[in-house]
């Protein structure tokens, strides 16, 4: 796989990062900046997100919504005016409340408004300019083993991240069909990772989860590789054991197996089994 979108990642150029007041979004922030890359903070107002500007040497930050599709079109010309053409676009915002299908349609509202439509509103806020620039360019989406395992307990946040992974894809295919390898999107799936939306009110990391550094730095070695799904471990879950999960996951499909078969009593011991071979 081709990596010429990565050149992306180089002193100078501009990145913009939402969700970026704490988390993997901050943690990805300070690395690009490391990087030499000027660096755009987005977040919802509060004192977190002015804290985080100030922890990286001449970051900028802007208080958005990204669910407010007015405001991030306005947002994006506002940064291409001031600084210039985006190189890199991470779409990281998120919340993980939620609840099942009947949950109130407002809490669906906000999961899917900040979850799904925020990284649609992005990706059409900011990549017709990349694409137009003829730079090398990166965008990158976060999801979730949710989106793609669909473990029951919070549908919401599930049907939120599904959509996000099917987005990227989608997105990663129009980039390749008109430009080429020079703007790419990825698709970033962290594992069980200790941050303030995971964990929230916590001041210590369960031993079995990953920093937000960590995904971040084996974020950067994948997108050096040119990998499209990037999809993290933990200190609990290795990737041998995601990929099997997954590829069960898929097996309700083509097998014809009862929905979220690796929760249904009459599979569960199947599903204990295939994953112990």
């Amino acid at each position: 796989m081709s990596t010429a979108s990565f050149a992306a990642i180089a002193p100078g150029n501009l990145a913009v990062v939402t969700g970026a007041a704490g988390g993997i979004g901050l943690a990805a922030a300070r690395a690009f900046a490391a990087a030499g890359m000027r660096v755009v903070l987005v977040d919802r107002s509060g004192e977190a997100l002015e804290a985080a500007a100030a922890s990286i040497d001449g970051a900028i930050a802007h208080t958005v919504d990204v669910s407010d599709r007015a405001a991030m079109h306005a947002l994006a010309g506002r940064i291409v005016a001031e600084h210039g053409t985006v190189a890199l676009l991470m779409n990281n915002a998120g919340i993980g409340a939620g609840g099942d299908v009947f949950a109130d349609a407002e809490v669906w509202d906000a999961v899917l408004g900040v979850n799904l439509l925020g990284v649609l509103n992005g990706v059409q806020s900011f990549v017709p300019a990349m694409l137009d620039h003829g730079s090398p360019a990166l965008v990158i989406n976060t999801g979730s083993k949710q989106g793609i395992t669909q473990p029951p307990g919070n549908t919401a946040y599930n049907v939120s991240k599904a959509g996000v992974k099917a987005l990227t894809e989608g997105l990663a295919h129009t980039l390749r069909t008109r430009c080429g390898d020079r703007v790419s999107a990825h698709l970033l799936v962290p594992g069980f990772t200790f941050t303030g939306m995971t964990r929230p009110g916590s001041t210590e990391k369960p031993a079995g989860a990953w920093t937000p550094e960590q995904v971040v730095a084996l974020m950067l070695e994948r997108l050096a590789a040119g990998d499209f799904y990037i999809v993290c471990p933990d200190n609990e879950t290795t990737s041998e054991q995601d990929a099997k999960r997954i590829a069960w996951a898929a097996g309700d499909v083509a097998e014809n197996r009862p929905a979220l078969s690796r929760w249904h009593p009459d599979w569960k011991d199947a599903f204990a089994a295939y994953m112990a071979e």
